[in-house]
């Protein structure tokens, strides 16, 4: 053969050599560092489908053709969105996989992110496990117990094809007037603080040396959010989304503190709040979300915008969309969340790149943030659901660990009419007993808002669970007679024998603005409920609310007074106090107020008089 030909045969096999060779892709790589793989795809993306990563669209858009028309790097569920109403863990896996085999489907095969609100356990999902709300675990004082809430949510999160969840909200709540007050652990930040363990137990426990980088420890983990940044729970009169009018120490020292340990855990993502800090919404805050967060406090996850967050920046909402997209993404928002305008957002960000209003180096440090949390969490080797995970979904272990932070959570206000006559722990033999009010049996009304749906619901068929009642009637001896009345009058209640009554009463659920509330008095019927009853017969009040309430005209009338927060699908964890299978342990972790003139009240101020104070809680003994 001559050299010519020898020469052209050699280039020919090279060529098919490489044809039939994929290209080496590095990002595609696990051997590789995280860092050269987001690298690597950083620098073979577009434009289009880097401002497609930052796009977070509500499941309801969520279709093949628009996850893989603009690269869509993030879809959610709002409050009360499920694939259709009594979801299984496998349908609701089949869904989240037919988005990502979409979003696999592009060019780079990026997988999509799919996150939801597990705010007090797989809320959303019918038959997961219903946690006490956060109010009530703050009252635990039991940061370990909240870690293995972060563990069991995650799995059940993760049954559901599931790897990321908005939650911890580590709000400091200081006036509970505000809607979300039963979102916060405490008023203290101290023992915000320390809560933060749920992000451990969402994510896993990051490796030593590691602190302060987002961590998701595999595919039974999930990546968490840190909410909502920054000073939610301070805001003028507890009004959801206000003006939060406080110094820059009182911001470090009161609302701050959490987010330091959430950094350090590794918490994946952060999600910036509707709230404002003296007059400057928090989502166009440049200094608090760049200078520090990003800077200062080095963190190195992904921080994303709450529901239509940026809209927000205006007001009214979407009155200057151009302005929001600029103030929102320059002050440092990597994810938007867009729910329904995604088109919108995704055109003008395009423009504004074009045009260098918002420079590219913005945009590579977003999307930089979204590929780094989506390789540490091994999104790119195991994209779809694990199938096998399915039982997780509401099983039993959860339930009794649901069951035990119910019990822990309950504080004991009063018990007897004199220390020396305690009507705790109630005997489970009695002739006759009466169970009122409007939240004995109401499991809606038990679980709270955020649960099924985004507002909750106060009927007892949405999801499953025990209700207080029925944890009576199955704690009690067989021989005593449990008569339930809801609203019973005082002829019959003066009449008939009791030997004591269990008066369940409190708020309805509600979530968001729609909780914010100026008066906090117990809803009617409650009070007469009260009165009619403990006028008559020996009571128990258990009190279902997301917060402190007016009690102070009726505690008097009470033999003992229970404050059981928002206990979720596990009524039992009542009864085993009540009854003295275990003792009262739970400590406040808000300030009872006499009244609502005394707002905002918080320990450690200077004219602090409360009802009942910070850390108080009567114990009682586990009788034998």
């Amino acid at each position: 053969m001559g050299s010519l030909h020898k020469a052209t045969f050699v280039l020919l096999m090279l060529c098919m050599s490489a044809l039939g060779r994929a290209e080496y892709l590095k990002y595609k790589d696990p051997k590789q560092p995280v860092g050269a793989r987001v690298k690597d795809l950083l620098g073979r993306m577009t434009l289009t489908e880097k401002i497609g990563q930052m796009t977070q669209i509500e499941r309801i858009n969520a279709t093949a053709e628009v996850i893989s028309k603009y690269f869509i790097g993030s879809v959610l569920s709002s409050g009360g969105s499920p694939p259709f109403p009594r979801a299984s863990a496998k349908d609701w896996a089949s869904m989240v996989d037919e988005m990502q085999k979409a979003a696999l489907s592009t060019r780079l095969g990026i997988p999509m992110i799919y996150g939801i609100d597990a705010v007090h356990g797989h809320n959303n999902v019918y038959k997961a496990t219903i946690f006490p709300h956060n109010v009530g675990l703050g009252a635990t004082r039991d940061p370990m117990l909240v870690k293995r809430i972060g563990e069991a949510t995650a799995l059940e999160v993760r049954a559901t094809g599931i790897p990321y969840v908005f939650a911890p909200c580590i709000a400091v709540c200081r006036d509970p007037r505000w809607g979300r007050c039963y979102e916060s652990y405490s008023e203290d930040p101290y023992v915000v603080r320390s809560m933060t363990t749920i992000i451990s137990g969402l994510q896993g426990d990051v490796p030593s040396g590691s602190e302060g980088r987002p961590y998701v420890g595999g595919s039974k983990k999930v990546a968490a959010c840190a909410k909502h940044y920054v000073g939610d729970g301070g805001t003028f009169m507890g009004i959801n989304e206000g003006n939060t009018i406080i110094d820059n120490h009182g911001m470090m020292t009161i609302h701050m503190p959490a987010y330091y340990n959430s950094i350090i855990r590794g918490v994946s993502t952060i999600m910036v709040s509707f709230n404002s800090w003296n007059g400057t919404k928090m989502h166009a805050n440049h200094y608090l979300i760049t200078d520090f967060l990003k800077n200062k406090l080095k963190f190195r996850g992904l921080v994303i915008s709450d529901w239509q967050g940026i809209d927000k920046i205006t007001t009214p909402p979407h009155l200057n969309y151009s302005y929001s997209i600029e103030a929102g993404v320059g002050a440092g928002i990597d994810m938007i969340m867009v729910p329904f305008a995604y088109t919108e957002f995704i055109d003008g960000l395009t423009s504004q790149v074009e045009k260098n209003i918002i420079p590219m180096s913005r945009i590579d440090d977003a999307v930089y943030r979204i590929l780094r949390v989506k390789f540490t969490m091994g999104l790119f080797e195991n994209p779809y659901a694990d199938r096998s995970l399915a039982g997780e979904l509401g099983k039993q272990e959860h339930r009794e660990l649901a069951r035990e932070a119910v019990r822990k959570s309950l504080v004991l206000l009063k018990n007897g009419k004199s220390a020396s006559t305690p009507l705790l722990p109630l005997p489970k033999k009695a002739g006759k007993i009466l169970v009122a009010g409007s939240h004995a049996d109401n499991l809606g009304n038990q679980c709270g808002g955020w649960t099924i749906e985004w507002q909750g619901d106060t009927s007892n068929d949405k999801t499953v669970g025990t209700t207080i009642l029925s944890a009576i009637k199955s704690t009690v001896d067989p021989n005593t007679q449990v008569v339930f009345s809801e609203n019973p009058d005082s002829a019959a209640v003066g009449s008939s024998k009791y030997d004591y009554a269990i008066v369940v009463v409190g708020e309805p659920p509600y979530a968001e603005s729609f909780g914010d509330n100026l008066n906090l008095t117990i809803p009617t019927p409650g009070p007469v409920v009260i009165q009619t009853i403990c006028k008559r017969i020996k009571c128990v009040v258990v009190l279902i609310s997301g917060r402190p309430l007016v009690v102070e005209p009726y505690v008097s009338a009470m033999d003992a007074l229970v404050a059981a927060w928002l206990p979720g699908t596990e009524g039992q964890g009542v009864t085993d106090v009540l009854f003295g299978n275990y003792g009262f342990s739970g400590k406040l972790a808000r300030t009872w107020f006499k009244s609502v003139d005394q707002l905002p009240m918080n320990v450690g101020d200077k004219h602090y008089d409360p009802l009942f104070p910070f850390g108080f809680g009567l114990t009682t003994e586990a009788k034998n």
